[in-house]
């Protein structure tokens, strides 16, 4: 809020309460309140680092040489502190580190079940003054960011750092689990210079220099403990160390002192990246490999033959235990998600059509492919492609929203080859997505990568990749194994963490900031939200302490609401909740549709679902005949109980919270969607989602069947409500999934006449929302009069999406 609004606020408090004094009399003392809050209270400091080596003296020195670099940055030690006492973190800190085990195979999950954190404990635990003491390993983090395209300071380069002791999902739930360290230099020079090799040289040391630097304070507990407060309220002695490093592929080359198209992990050589790997004739990089090859070989040959930088010092080289090439993570955003699929996989297959058709063929098989995808249904938390592909900026969203929707997309226009190559590789990438990654997983994992490596020689064979596939990223994916041994779930560790924390640490304090000289401004906006966040936290445990010492007040029942006019808009479509962990719980909205008929025989007409009062009466009979699971069409009618004078309130949609830790959740690992079944989608046509419904106990899709609701509605019978959907079953197209595309196929059922095989369900036997995409094969959509609120009723046959997110590839499969 800015501070003229600020301003109005605090008059329109004035205005509204006359007898009370407003809470701040203007932003000023607003202002002035929160930079008095205590918690969170970390300054900033600041140095400056310049050129010092050799400058030319018969030519103009460049004037990057004569210039000085500000870094900003706010003690690491400190702000590890204050993690480490967050009342918010309490229960979701390792103190140790843990094997986790099931039925008897190790899990990994969060950092401190890797073998790494085990290793560090060894090492500290052969000094017995450490007995007993905490590890906490240092999570960084550091990209550049561009705020504006407008002339001026409109790039930024944030350093992170968070607590590696926190679990994956406290990280990535955005709890304040990462916070703003510092701002890097960002040295810049005119095109004369911009190859130089001093100043390429003066870039790299500069950022190893800096982090050293910022670093320092966290240094003489590196060895020796610290006595902290924890969250639990108990004080620990704390250990610190350099954990793992957050990077996309750029920062990880500058950070592991290497050439560009080199691999950080290991020696493999730049032009034969993945064959030098399998065959196991690569080194797994080191400290101790570097200086090796280094003192008998020059500079030169270590460039040529090793890919190493051989006159830059990695920063973790003055730290104990650290060694940043065992450090650096797996990136899922921009090595699989980025990389590999869409600079990849995607633009391939453009070339492939491309290259094999004629020009006006091409163009219409790609734009079939984009019409595919614009058509595919509304989905919670699915991203709308209302052009396909067709537009230039693309973010990791747009990236993770075509990798939902691109296998029936492209199923029928490309060889089967290459959908199978894609299908292999979105295996690989939902699996390494997972919260918990099992020994069988692992194993899984290596059977991918052999069917990968195989499947993509088909890019070869028809032109597109005649030179190979020694791609750095795409070779990343050979090193996930280990490091998921090493570090736990990549997701935990995953660049899209500290991209997301861009938004809040510099976008938008870049936004409030007067965009004359912003540095200084978004460093006070950043101090005072870690102050206010820090003093939020605090508040919620006083009343979390007191609200517990308080009288429980029961929730009396009532009629149920009703909604706005515009009922079907009702909320989000889907979210992180912070709610306790559960197998989850479905309820429909709170508030029913306003003036609906609330006869049984006029909801039916005005839906046009004629079969509805028939549908409930079978659900009474199974309700009073103590749940007799008879199907509809058994049921006679005449045996059912009377419901001519029934009356039921219609609800827009229904709200389905559920466990799924591998998606963006709350700290618990819940997610909530509202599956809609509305005669009007935000003023427009119907939408009538498609849900799971459980089924059995087996694991997969075999545990759940397809329906797709037509009406969320209850009622009350026998003095009990009865929250119930009337719903049109879908049966399996075939015994296997797809070969290709490796989703199932499913159908809608029919009866006698044509007529959609419908039930009434009760509501708690829906587990969640289902995605369903229309199969097209070599069929060409209709150029016009066709969108996305159209394709459950135009197409026959469906895939059952299991990429449309995590927790659905895991229950869909």
């Amino acid at each position: 809020m800015s501070a003229a609004h600020i301003d109005e606020l605090s008059q329109l408090l004035a205005h509204l309460y006359p007898n009370n004094e407003p809470p701040f009399a203007n932003h000023r003392e607003l202002y002035s309140l929160i930079d008095s809050i205590p918690d969170g209270d970390i300054a900033w400091d600041s140095f400056s680092v310049t050129y010092d080596g050799e400058k030319p003296t018969n030519a103009t020195v460049p004037p990057w040489m004569t210039q000085s670099y500000e870094v900003w940055f706010r003690d690491p030690l400190k702000i590890l502190e204050n993690q480490i006492a967050n009342p918010d973190f309490n229960g979701k800190i390792d103190y140790a580190p843990k094997r986790v085990f099931r039925n008897g195979k190790r899990q990994y999950r969060d950092l401190k079940s890797g073998n790494w954190a085990w290793r560090q404990a060894d090492i500290l635990g052969k000094n017995e003054a450490n007995h007993g003491a905490m590890f906490a390993p240092v999570v960084l983090g550091s990209d550049k960011t561009t705020v504006s395209v407008a002339t001026g300071q409109n790039d930024f380069y944030p350093l992170y750092a968070s607590l590696g002791n926190v679990h994956n999902s406290v990280r990535r739930s955005h709890r304040n689990a990462v916070a703003l360290v510092g701002f890097l230099a960002i040295p810049k020079t005119g095109q004369d210079y911009a190859d130089d090799a001093k100043f390429r040289k003066f870039r790299r040391q500069l950022f190893h220099t800096s982090l050293k630097h910022i670093l320092s304070s966290l240094e003489p507990y590196m060895e020796t403990p610290r006595v902290t407060k924890c969250s639990d309220g108990h004080f620990r002695r704390v250990i610190y160390g350099i954990g793992p490093y957050i990077a996309d592929y750029p920062e990880q080359a500058l950070l592991a002192c290497i050439v560009q198209g080199w691999c950080p992990k290991c020696t493999a050589p730049a032009d034969n990246l993945d064959d030098a790997a399998l065959h196991h004739k690569h080194i797994y990089r080191s400290h101790q490999h570097t200086d090796d090859v280094c003192t008998p070989f020059s500079l030169q040959e270590v460039w040529d033959d090793w890919g190493i930088v051989g006159d830059v010092i990695p920063f973790t080289a003055y730290f104990p235990r650290a060694d940043i090439h065992e450090l650096i993570s797996p990136d899922l955003l921009h090595q699989l998600i980025k990389g590999t699929f869409k600079d990849h996989l995607v633009d391939w297959i453009v070339q492939y059509v491309n290259d094999t058709h004629p020009k006006a063929e091409a163009k219409r098989i790609l734009a079939d492919i984009d019409r595919r995808i614009a058509i595919t249904p509304p989905f919670p938390g699915l991203r709308r492609f209302y052009e396909g592909r067709g537009f230039k900026q693309w973010t990791g969203d747009d990236s993770k929203g075509l990798m939902k929707v691109l296998l029936p997309a492209i199923a029928g226009h490309v060889p089967d080859k290459m959908v199978e190559t894609v299908r292999i590789f979105l295996e690989f990438a939902y699996l390494v997505r997972r919260s918990v990654i099992t020994e069988d997983d692992l194993h899984r994992l290596d059977t991918l990568i052999d069917l990968f490596h195989q499947s993509r020689e088909i890019f070869r064979e028809v032109g597109v990749r005649e030179d190979g596939f020694s791609l750095p990223r795409q070779h990343s994916m050979v090193h996930y194994r280990h490091l998921i041994q090493e570090f736990g779930a990549p997701n935990g560790l995953c660049s899209s963490i500290t991209e997301s924390k861009h938004v809040k640490a510099v976008k938008r304090p870049y936004r409030r900031s007067s965009r004359n000289k912003p540095l200084g401004q978004m460093l006070v906006t950043n101090q005072r939200t870690d102050k206010i966040l820090a003093m939020r936290a605090k508040l919620r445990q006083r009343f979390q302490e007191r609200a517990t010492q308080l009288p429980q007040i029961a929730i009396l029942p009532s009629i149920p609401p009703l909604a706005p006019a515009d009922s079907g808009n009702e909320g989000i479509d889907s979210d992180a909740v912070d709610e306790p962990a559960s197998m989850g719980e479905i309820k429909l909205a709170k508030r029913a549709v306003p003036r609906h008929a609330r006869n049984i025989y006029e909801v039916a007409q005005a839906i046009n679902q004629p079969q509805l009062p028939d549908r409930i009466q079978q659900y009474l009979y199974n309700f009073t005949n103590n749940g007799t699971s008879h199907s509809s069409q058994e049921i006679d009618l005449r045996a059912c109980p009377d419901i001519s004078h029934l009356k039921i309130y219609t609800y827009p949609s229904a709200r389905a919270v559920f466990f799924a830790p591998s998606d963006i959740s709350g700290i618990e690992g819940m997610r909530v969607e509202r599956i809609r079944a509305v005669e009007k989608w935000q003023g427009d046509r119907p939408r009538y989602d498609c849900v799971f419904i459980g089924n059995s106990d087996e694991p997969g899709f075999h545990g759940y069947l397809v329906a797709r609701v037509f009406l969320f509605f209850d009622f009350k019978w026998e003095q009990k409500v009865h929250p119930c959907a009337l719903v049109q079953w879908y049966s399996t197209f075939g015994n296997e999934p797809c070969p290709d595309t490796g989703m199932w196929l499913v159908q809608p059922d029919f009866i006698g006449g044509g007529r959609p095989s419908l039930d009434v369900i009760h509501l708690d036997a829906i587990f969640r929302a289902a995605h369903l995409i229309g199969y097209s094969g070599k069929h060409f959509i209709p150029l016009h009069g066709f969108d996305h609120t159209h394709s459950l009723d135009y197409f026959k046959t469906f895939y059952v999406n299991k990429y449309a997110d995590h927790h659905a590839h895991e229950i869909a499969s």
